[in-house]
């Protein structure tokens, strides 16, 4: 129970780290490349974004405020869990946005364009990865940056959409408005071309971080890796039944499921236990169920 305890705490911590870290991608992706440029995306920050624009509203002040009002939604949709996480990237991200932007700024209090002029598009494509990347290392450890976020959570939740793509249909909304507010097209364009780039890194982020994989090993020793992965990795086995063809003696077949990031662990057991050992890995198309994906039907 104790060593259970640890590994859970262990794992607590290290999401907080991979949320922090994310939204250090993403802070700096606005603050070096999107504000200075005036481009602007879908979610609470594109609001927020226009908002400064329009205003000189500081994107952090509107990005708190409106967050704070979207995440009474979540709180009893998503979990104390969800919510505790989401507080907590909200608020790193308020300060991470307003200190990027102290931290770039020149001393007329200008975001300095590091791209040069008319270099938008450059500006358009990095910012867009920047965030991307973040957002998605923030969801892959069951955080959110709140707003349009926490809604595609919400449907993802119920219905088997992925999350890049969700936010896509909720954010074009959001930046085709700003046409009404700005009255140029230009900025329309840039903001459907970030919302592009950053659907395809978040995807691309989660999909490879959930890829998982299967396991079948052949050993004497059977009993003791069995024990060895369940303790150490915290995964489920499975022993088979099985006969070999040419010896014609029965040998007994573990299987583990597991996910990739864990399989060198697993390796380095059975080589500890059993160097001699048969081991077969193959990746799966999907898992479900406790400790994987959860299922869902459309």
């Amino acid at each position: 129970m104790e060593a259970l305890l640890r590994r859970k705490l262990g794992r607590e911590a290290t999401d907080y780290l991979a949320i922090t870290f994310g939204l250090v991608c993403y802070a700096i992706g606005w603050a070096a490349f999107l504000l200075p440029y005036q481009i602007t995306t879908g979610g609470v920050t594109g609001i927020s974004a226009i908002i400064y624009y329009a205003t000189g509203v500081e994107i952090q002040i509107s990005y708190f405020i409106i967050n704070a009002i979207f995440l009474g939604f979540a709180l009893k949709i998503l979990g104390p869990r969800f919510s505790v996480k989401t507080v907590y990237a909200i608020i790193m991200l308020t300060f991470f946005l307003w200190f990027f932007q102290r931290l770039l700024e020149d001393e007329s209090g200008n975001l300095p364009l590091f791209l040069g002029q008319g270099q938008d598009f450059m500006a358009c494509v990095i910012g867009a990865g920047l965030l991307g990347f973040g957002i998605g290392i923030v969801f892959c450890h069951n955080g959110s940056t709140g707003g349009t976020d926490i809604i595609a959570w919400i449907i993802n939740k119920y219905k088997d959409v992925t999350l890049g793509r969700m936010m896509m249909y909720l954010d074009i909304i959001i930046i085709s408005s700003c046409y009404f507010i700005f009255h140029d097209w230009r900025r329309v364009l840039f903001g459907f071309c970030v919302l592009f780039v950053m659907s395809i890194v978040i995807d691309y982020v989660i999909n490879s971080t959930r890829q998982s994989v299967q396991f079948l090993i052949f050993s004497r020793r059977h009993e003791e890796i069995a024990e060895a992965i369940s303790t150490n990795v915290d995964r489920g086995v499975t022993l088979l039944d099985g006969t070999g063809w040419y010896s014609k003696q029965d040998i007994k077949v573990v299987v583990v499921l597991a996910k990739k990031r864990e399989s060198l662990d697993i390796f380095r057991l059975v080589k500890d236990i059993d160097p001699n050992a048969f081991i077969s890995q193959s990746n799966v198309v999907g898992v479900y169920g406790e400790g994987f994906d959860q299922i869902k039907v459309k």
